[in-house]
């Protein structure tokens, strides 16, 4: 069993900046912990316009915080996101978050990130894995 909270990953290597500076997220299920999936508290900040896509990653987010804005680049659809609105880009679709108010939102991402992840030119994470923990022999 793992417990821990958000506020203890200030500050660690869970807790990434992003090199745009246009978010910030604190990972507190990754990879290593080998369950499957990751989890985060991202907040991403006012003002600012972000191009994601995660065409290696399916990610489910749930606002708890904020507005933003959601822009399906490949339909040019929008939605407005606000506190308990998800959306899960199950199709690996390019999207742009334009923020309204600091957005808060957890996310859930398959296959799990590692926490080493930023968007590259394209808005992608590269897919990254962990090293296989050695066998121990009994």
């Amino acid at each position: 069993m793992i417990v821990r909270s958000f506020k203890e990953l200030e500050g660690t290597d869970r807790h990434i900046k992003a090199a745009s500076g246009t978010w910030e997220s604190k990972r507190i299920v990754l990879a290593k912990e080998r369950v499957g999936f990751s989890v985060h508290e991202t907040v991403l900040y006012a003002g600012t316009e972000t191009s994601m896509w995660y065409a290696n990653h399916i990610e489910a987010v749930v606002c708890v915080e904020g507005h933003a804005e959601l822009t399906d680049d490949e339909t040019g659809q929008t939605y407005t996101i606000t506190p308990g609105t998800m959306y899960l880009l199950d199709g690996h679709e390019r999207h742009t978050m334009r923020i309204k108010e600091d957005f808060r939102c957890i996310c859930v991402f398959n296959p799990p990130v590692t926490g080493r992840e930023d968007h590259d030119e394209n808005g992608v994470y590269p897919l990254l894995t962990e090293p296989e923990p050695e066998s121990k022999e009994v």
